[in-house]
């Protein structure tokens, strides 16, 4: 048979479709075979590296092809669909990806495959987030119908059962309304202990995992942070430096320079956005202990927030924990936050109260957040 150089795989629940091309960038294969008969028809080709969209079920099946000694790829969906054109069937798709793997600049863009045991994680903390967001729902739903029969409540999940309590005593509600209130109480109670009990997984994640140990060191960093990073940063050292991984999050400025003119906006809100989220939910805590007098803040937090607004700190904080983060990631340090500290204040006093410049922080690999910080 004809050595295959690239092999695309466009997936599905039952069918795939193959797209092969030797060193010629001549088709020499183009085959759509069932679920059951893929793995026996790819472990009779030479190894070569295989292309898949990184979509629903994508990391099993590139453990299972990188098991029969295969190179396998995945490719965000996005920068794929350009090479497909107008039209869309299978085996325009299996083409697009078998040209998109071609590309150099898409060699920077690449899933890392995830292992079963982080696919575990990463479904941890889906199902924990699927819970919490449930009980908000439920209790925003709780608090919209007991408006209707004149019983209204503070913010809060506290307030929820007594709430409960006042509507079940009420006679102005109708009978079938306090019936319908118990129903949606049950289910609210419920879920309590539910989310207990994946918190207490997650934080035995944490714990046995040695750089989910050496992340939370890092200030506004806890466990649900730093087991999310570990999960979705897999393969930290695809980055070149700790800035492109807090572009990769969505936590740097737009570009809209023209003409030599530079113009930032906000941030791209790109990547991850549950990731994103914990940072600054994160940061947004951090600060307002600061705010209260409950921890110190570092040198350039404490100009910061002199400067700018407490959202806008909160985010250049996300920003400065990523590139932190991703720092000992690839070099397997730990925190050490007198060190930084003094590295900072040493910044501060050279630059005017300015970000620290690059070979004074500990932890930047590249320029500091002033570009974040003037956005």
């Amino acid at each position: 048979m004809t050595t295959i150089a690239r092999l695309g795989i466009d997936t599905s629940k039952s069918l795939f479709q193959l797209h092969g091309v030797d060193e010629r960038e001549e088709v020499v294969l183009r085959k759509q075979v069932r679920r059951g008969q893929l793995l026996a028809l790819v472990d009779k080709l030479a190894p070569t590296e295989i292309g898949i969209e990184a979509c629903g079920a994508s990391h099993y099946w590139a453990r299972q092809l990188q098991g029969l000694g295969h190179t396998v790829v995945l490719l965000p969906p996005q920068h794929v669909k350009p090479y497909a054109g107008h039209n869309k069937n299978d085996k325009i798709d299996a083409e697009a990806i078998c040209e998109a793997m071609s590309r150099p600049r898409l060699r920077e863009r690449l899933v890392p495959v995830k292992s079963a045991e982080q696919s575990a994680a990463q479904m941890l903390l889906g199902t924990r987030d699927r819970l919490l967001q449930r009980r908000t729902q439920l209790s925003n739903i709780i608090r919209g119908h007991a408006a209707e029969f004149g019983q209204i409540t503070p913010k809060g999940l506290a307030h929820i059962k007594p709430l409960l309590e006042r509507i079940a005593a009420d006679p102005a509600v109708p009978a079938l309304a306090r019936e319908l209130f118990v129903t949606l109480g049950e289910e609210f109670a419920a879920l309590a202990p539910r989310i207990a009990q994946l918190d207490k997984k997650l934080k035995a994640f944490q714990r046995s995992n040695e750089l989910c140990r050496r992340l939370v060191e890092v200030p506004t960093v806890g466990p649900v942070i730093a087991s999310s990073m570990v999960v979705k940063i897999s393969h930290p050292a695809a980055f070149r430096s700790g800035r492109q991984c807090a572009a990769w999050l969505g936590l740097t400025p737009k570009d809209h320079s023209t003409a030599g003119k530079m113009r930032h906006g906000g941030i791209t809100r790109a990547g991850d956005e549950a990731l994103r989220a914990a940072l600054v939910s994160g940061a947004t805590a951090y600060i307002q202990q600061v705010k209260r007098g409950r921890t110190r803040p570092s040198p350039w937090l404490a100009g910061l927030l002199k400067r700018k607004p407490e959202k806008l700190a909160a985010v250049a904080l996300a920003n400065k924990t990523a590139r932190i983060a991703w720092k000992l990631m690839v070099s397997g340090e730990r925190y050490d936050r007198a060190r930084a500290e003094a590295r900072e204040g040493l910044g501060a006093a050279q630059g005017g109260g300015s970000a620290p410049s690059p070979s004074l922080h500990p932890y930047a690999a590249d320029r500091g957040v002033s570009a974040m910080t003037a956005a």
